[in-house]
């Protein structure tokens, strides 16, 4: 059986992770009854932790936020990771993140105890984050209202960017998002179009929570990342391309990151074709490139357009070795 500080330290954990919990939803996840959650939350109030609690149907508990809070508590393995993500923050791929990661590194610091303290600085001193722009940056106050969202079930509303400029308004269930190759993504269902949307963060404009609650939905995949690389694979691209080539298919996958816009499709034992989509010449020609460096035969159907880019960069690659 869980032990009574143990559980506590997982009670607290659970009520920072979300806005607000049924007693029933807590009793399941700490595996006790309800009496005993009720007790536990009494407990913690005494420790000092500010936590409300509402009674009928719609009941549950919350964390207050306040000046007053009791010392953060992290285990080793929090510590250590909480450390880990402020420095992998730095990439650049959020607005000024760089700055604001190193200083809630240095009050992270000063709040732990000594012994994880000395992990966090190991972690830190030992790490240096290279700083990578190859795309579009997210505002810090918008990947912060979309989380918050997305935590707290809250319809979210905000102007759209689409990629001809024009802005159009939306609201939205977010339900998560996920950062890959140097993007943010928001999914979240759309009651207006009755169906599932995927939205690019930097394309967002005055995002606002509306405080209007939402019962979350099944997505129609087994995860978030799983539905955003169907999403991708399925969007409509300024470039594409469709490459024959003469390898496996499961060998181009490993080839190829997972959540890029492309889709593999067996033709044969030691064949396949990929089909290639993006907005950008660049970014299109990189994929195609590394499709080159699998050293087998292939061949590539697309545009005019990026034929010559294509062209352009084998060129200049030829004449660097001249």
């Amino acid at each position: 059986m869980t032990t009574l500080p143990a559980r506590l330290l997982r009670l607290l954990s659970l009520l920072q992770s979300r806005r607000e919990w049924s007693g029933a939803e807590l009793a399941d996840r700490l595996e006790v009854t309800g009496r005993t959650v009720r007790r536990d939350i009494d407990r913690l109030r005494e420790l000092g932790y500010p936590v409300s609690s509402t009674t009928g149907t719609a009941g549950g508990y919350r964390l207050e936020s306040g000046k007053n809070l009791p010392p953060l508590l992290l285990d080793d393995d929090e510590a250590v990771a909480v450390a880990a993500g402020l420095l992998t923050a730095a990439s650049g791929s959020i607005t000024g993140i760089e700055e604001s990661s190193i200083r809630a590194l240095a009050k992270l610091e000063q709040v732990l105890p000594a012994r994880l303290r000395a992990r966090v600085a190991a972690v830190s001193g030992a790490t240096v984050p290279m700083v990578v722009r190859d795309g579009p940056q997210v505002d810090a106050a918008t990947l912060a209202t979309a989380a918050a969202a997305c935590r707290d079930r809250e319809v979210l509303s905000f102007d759209y960017v689409k990629r001809d400029g024009a802005a159009q308004p939306r609201r939205v269930e977010p339900h998560s998002v996920v950062a890959v190759v140097g993007l943010w993504y928001l999914i979240a269902f759309d009651p207006e179009r009755d169906d599932w949307r995927t939205f690019r963060l930097d394309r967002l404009q005055d995002p606002l929570a509306t405080g209007r609650r939402f019962e979350p939905r099944e997505l129609p995949a087994e995860s978030a990342a799983d539905y955003l690389r169907s999403s991708i694979a399925d969007a409509p691209y300024r470039y594409t391309a469709q490459v024959s080539a003469q390898a496996p298919a499961e060998v181009v996958r490993e080839h190829l990151h997972p959540l890029l816009p492309s889709r593999v499709t067996p033709t044969g034992v030691n064949d396949c074709t990929v089909e290639l989509g993006e907005d950008s010449l660049s970014r299109i020609t990189r994929q195609i490139a590394a499709l080159a460096a699998l050293d087998v035969e292939f061949t590539v159907d697309t545009s005019d357009e990026l034929r010559e880019q294509l062209r352009a960069t084998l060129h200049r690659g030829l004449d660097a070795l001249s």
